[in-house]
């Protein structure tokens, strides 16, 4: 976009807002599916809290054991010691079958099963662990375990790597570029499931206690054990082989792929969805206050991080279909980041001093470019404050539990309603399409699925029908006395406990829903998908697929083990093809 035209282009309530404080956006404009498919990563990302986590207190990945042979068939076991306290990663390794294969629950085979252990572990855990993590939901975990976790290989890539390597060469990185993974998770289950530690029982201290940081430990050690394993593979192969060099060991991440359950998810967590977009939304504003100047170190920074995602989006290979390409996006950052120049240079913002520089730079920019490059931008903003992010990241460790206050009465009960829920109001339920699907479990793959109602036939709704609900509940307190109590009416309609309590409990969180009826025609579910993948987890290169599965890349870029002990670099992302 040509930025000549800006003053022209942008909407006048930009215009109009040149100068005034900073403040977070609101729920009308952030929680409809379409804009919480284009929030883009940022450094309340979990993975980047982590990773900035580990580099800041210098953990340490030790192999202990390597007792896998030729076929890739054995046990290894990773230490993790965070410094507070160490972890065992236990990975039990298989030689690769297609027979049962698949990346999806349904799967009875996969090529690494692993664990993420409370250490240090005993012989007996090890080997118990090595009995029942093959059952799956029919295995116990081991005390003090936090996630079981399954990865499959991609096939020609981690191929590929292993022939290469043991011809004494390094991979061709097009090839690489084309997956940017050896191995591709398939599965990470915790708090509670098959007997592992919930989450809500971990102590104060615990290293692992923000929500999914756990997850995101086991990811990145799929990717170290990857690197370890096409390495052993081909030094099985060939006594000369070579090993896997630093930088395509950077470049490299883990597959992922995530599928309708995400949409639950969003439905089961309303207050981490609350608390991750307010701590987001309160880092943008942070960094919009900043009082920069002319040859800032902060604008610096700042340049320096559009230099790398714009290199990062240039060099995308992958195909997004129903999203914006990344060359688009690339072109997009490239204007952004011609105005970030100037505001180095200068100091000043199309040639005005402005005492929030960077919030009249983002108020020029809205509604000028893609919103997926806008949203890019504010996240790079994030890494700006990163203080300020770690201090909102403490409070995203929250108490999903509702608790119901009888003593309300259903007048005021009904004034939060229409406070608070105005855009369930809004959608019309009864529009043609507007009932077409229902969210059922599937009896073959254990997996939530979203049909036509008409085929799915008498099946429990697993969706949240939260408009209905709330129009449901209004019909009803209607008809009754304002100040009738909520204990009353309960006892009269017992049905309504849970809507009821999920508005008490909720109110005065704006973000912690979409703003959608998940039943209609026109609710595209990979919209929400990608807010999970992208903004919560900053999974990198996410690609659609059926409207309804997301595929991407999780740490592309992250450091080394060894990087990390030394004190890596903490703005890894958006790493470039590395050039050997």
């Amino acid at each position: 976009m040509d930025f000549a035209d800006v003053e022209e282009a942008a909407p006048a309530q930009a215009r109009a807002a040149a100068g005034r404080e900073p403040r977070i956006r609101s729920a009308e404009l952030l929680m409809t599916p379409a804009r919480m498919g284009v929030m883009q990563a940022s450094r309340l990302s979990v993975s980047r809290l982590l990773m900035a986590k580990a580099i800041r207190e210098r953990w340490t990945i030790e192999r202990v054991r390597w007792q896998i042979d030729d076929k890739a068939r054995g046990t290894a076991l990773y230490r993790i010691d965070t410094g507070a306290m160490p972890f065992d990663f236990i990975v039990h390794s298989f030689e690769p079958k297609m027979e049962g294969r698949a990346g999806r629950i349904i799967g009875r085979a996969w090529d690494m099963m692993a664990a993420l252990v409370e250490g240090p572990v005993s012989e007996r855990d090890i080997r118990i662990t090595g009995e029942e993590i093959p059952k799956l939901y029919a295995g116990r975990a081991t005390p003090g375990t936090l996630i079981w976790a399954r990865s499959n290989r991609s096939a020609r890539v981690f191929n590929h790597t292993v022939e290469s390597l043991a011809r004494g060469r390094q991979p061709d990185v097009p090839t690489l570029a084309d997956v940017c993974y050896l191995m591709r998770n398939t599965g990470l289950d915790g708090n509670g499931t098959f007997g592992t530690r919930s989450f809500r029982a971990l102590e104060s201290t615990h290293p692992l206690r923000r929500p999914l940081d756990a997850q995101m430990l086991c990811a990145y050690m799929m990717r170290v054990f990857s690197v370890d394993l096409v390495n052993h593979l081909a030094r099985c192969a060939s006594p000369a082989a070579a090993r896997l060099a630093p930088e395509i060991e950077r470049f490299l991440g883990v597959g992922n792929a995530s599928a309708l359950g995400l949409i639950l998810y969003v439905n089961n967590h309303p207050k981490l969805v609350h608390h991750w977009v307010l701590a987001r939304e309160q880092a943008i504003v942070g960094a919009k206050r900043l009082r920069v100047a002319a040859g800032d170190a902060k604008l610096a920074l700042l340049l320096k991080l559009l230099d790398k995602v714009i290199a990062f989006r240039r060099e995308d290979r992958m195909d997004y279909e129903q999203f914006t390409s990344s060359a688009d996006i690339a072109a997009d950052l490239a204007a952004i980041r011609t105005q970030v120049q100037a505001l180095h240079d200068t100091g000043t913002v199309r040639g005005n001093a402005e005492r929030h520089p960077l919030s009249a730079l983002c108020d020029t920019l809205d509604g000028t470019v893609h919103e997926e490059a806008f949203e890019t931008f504010l996240g790079l903003l994030t890494e700006l404050v990163p203080e300020l992010c770690d201090r909102l990241a403490e409070g995203l460790a929250v108490d999903e539990e509702y608790a119901t206050d009888p003593s309300m009465s259903i007048g005021h009960l009904r004034d939060l309603l229409h406070a608070e829920y105005g855009w369930a109001f809004d959608i019309d339920l009864e529009a043609e399409g507007a009932s077409k699907f229902v969210w059922y479990k599937s009896a073959t793959a254990e997996e939530p699925r979203r049909g036509p109602r008409a085929e799915a036939g008498e099946v429990f709704n697993l969706g949240l029908d939260l408009p209905r609900l709330v129009a449901g509940l209004d019909r009803e307190i209607a008809q009754r006395p304002a100040a009738t109590s909520v204990a009353r009416f309960l006892l009269e309609k017992p049905e309504y406990r849970f809507i009821v309590s999920r508005v008490q409990t909720l109110s005065g969180m704006a973000f912690h829903s979409p703003h959608a009826n998940i039943m209609g025609e026109h609710f595209v579910p990979c919209e929400i998908t990608r807010f999970i993948n992208i903004g919560i987890h900053g999974i990198d290169k996410t690609r659609d697929y059926l409207q309804r599965n997301l595929r991407g890349v999780i740490y592309q870029g992250a450091p080394t083990a060894a990087d990390i002990a030394a004190g890596a670099d903490p703005h890894w992302f958006y790493p470039q093809e590395p050039v050997l």
